[in-house]
């Protein structure tokens, strides 16, 4: 069942979102999502599942006309705060967006597959109203830390107890699914698990160019590319034989010249 964020379990994302790992990601999640998301100053970007407006105010940053909606009216009142004029905030469904087709340029969900009921189905809804590229960003389940979590969350973590842990492959499928063959951009976000921090110099993130399947975070950006297909509607009713004209045809006249040569 998706997970709806009440006081109690917003408490607990609250405190992971306090935590070493969560403030590397989000330290990073900047640079990711200019890279792979590319947006353009002024595009209207939907934030599906935006919690308390964490990416909305970094979205806005960007300089990205902001809407937010999440499921949890707690959540929603902790975002208007936070973002006060600058930022329209809605409570709503992923799977169900109250929104017209194409009113956006751009839609993002981070951390929000991970707890829903039927990802694909919110997959289809954010392409359905963004235009130009949806963004994806999930814990890796192949990553050492996402494995840590998925073993926490077998022991009654009450945060990642009820979450699903997702890989690159299986995000690209979801996509392929959900918008057919497409273009899909990907970068990840590495942490160097913390039994290694002390062998590895400058600290735990291994920045540059991040393209390990095997990383921390996952970010995703899919080109929404529109087709259309024309169906040859059969001509059921046959064509009559030509009856006769309304107007009797006339005999051409003969050039002049022709009628010069006829009398001389």
């Amino acid at each position: 069942m998706t997970l709806i964020f009440d006081r109690n379990s917003a408490r607990f994302y609250e405190s992971w979102r306090r935590s070493s790992q969560s403030r590397t990601i989000e330290r990073s999640l900047e640079q990711l999502v200019l890279s792979v998301l590319d947006p353009i100053p002024g595009e209207r970007l939907l934030d599906i599942g935006c919690g308390n407006g964490n990416h909305l105010l970094m979205f806005n940053r960007l300089g990205l006309d902001v809407t937010g909606v999440d499921a949890s009216v707690d959540m929603v009142e902790a975002a208007r705060s936070r973002l006060g004029p600058r930022s329209v905030v809605k409570v709503g469904m992923a799977e169900d967006l109250r929104f017209d087709d194409n009113e956006f340029d751009l839609a993002a969900l981070i951390h929000t597959l991970e707890f829903l009921d039927n990802p694909l189905q919110a997959l289809r809804e954010a392409g359905r109203v963004a235009r130009r590229k949806v963004f994806i960003g999930v814990l890796n389940s192949l990553s050492w830390t996402g494995i840590l979590k998925r073993i926490q969350g077998f022991f009654g973590d009450p945060l990642f107890g009820q979450a699903a842990f997702y890989n690159l492959w299986q995000i690209k499928s979801l996509l392929q699914l959900a918008y057919g063959d497409i273009p899909i951009s990907w970068e990840c976000i590495r942490i160097v698990p913390s039994f290694l921090q002390e062998m590895v110099p400058y600290g735990k993130e291994v920045l540059g160019h991040r393209h390990s399947p095997f990383g921390f975070f996952l970010g995703l950006a899919a080109t929404l590319v529109y087709r259309v297909h024309t169906d040859n509607l059969p001509l059921k009713v046959r064509l009559k034989t030509a009856g006769q004209s309304l107007f009797p045809a006339r005999p051409l006249e003969e050039p002049k010249a022709q009628q010069w040569r006829t009398h001389k």
